[in-house]
């Protein structure tokens, strides 16, 4: 699939990569049949609705700096984080399928904490078992995602919806536009497995910077 403005360029046809990303190479890249259950999948009562209170006071947005890594405690999740850009074909590049430890920030999105919808990818499991998103779809509402930037800030966003979208009539604009305030989404594959089609749908995980954790003394 081609964007109008041909592959390798941003703006829109950005929008339209980061969904073929979850569509095709999240999908190429998880194994899916290792595990016969599966990894967790969201509660429909955990789709986004009414922002929480917790997630309305958000502070003015941050300079761009780069993510260098993620942590949501509530499902143990402490990982690097590689740039993810397109490749020759116009496809975003997801990270390694065989260092399933990295999370991945793909560049054509804003940085965390800047105002816009910062875009984390990871993979929620490898040929060689789980992956570093593999409980993504156990997070509640209310629950803390923390992503370290090279600036030496921490930009603490809190979960506001959680839930699995499906790869044929992916809501890109929904997911990924801008909403006036610092956002994130983490993503990774979810809904039904199957051997011939890879997982059917994507875990997306929406979430609103509501602090931001100073420099410590040590920071460059």
């Amino acid at each position: 699939m081609q964007g109008s403005n041909g592959p390798g360029r941003r703006g829109a046809w950005g929008v339209v990569a980061v969904v073929l990303l979850v569509g095709v190479h999240l999908v190429r890249g998880g194994a899916g049949e290792w595990r016969a259950d599966g990894p967790p999948q969201p509660l429909a009562a955990a789709a986004p609705g009414q922002v929480p209170a917790g997630a309305t006071a958000a502070p003015g947005p941050l300079p761009a700096s780069p993510p260098v890594r993620v942590r949501v405690p509530a499902v143990r999740v402490d990982a690097p984080v590689v740039r993810v850009g397109l490749d020759a074909d116009g496809w975003i590049e997801a990270p390694s399928p065989y260092d399933g430890e990295l999370a991945g920030w793909f560049t054509g999105s804003v940085t965390p904490g800047e105002r816009g919808t910062a875009v984390v990818v990871g993979h929620v499991d490898t040929p060689d078992g789980r992956a570093v998103f593999y409980d993504l779809g156990a997070l509640a509402r209310g629950q803390r995602v923390e992503i370290a930037r090279a600036d030496g800030r921490t930009a603490v966003f809190t979960v506001y919806g959680i839930e699995v979208v499906p790869k044929e009539g992916f809501p890109a604009r929904r997911v990924y536009g801008s909403t006036g305030s610092p956002e994130l989404r983490l993503i990774t594959c979810g809904g039904p497995y199957s051997q011939d089609g890879g997982y059917a749908g994507n875990v997306v995980v929406s979430a609103r910077l509501t602090s931001v954790l100073p420099r410590s003394p040590s920071a460059p």
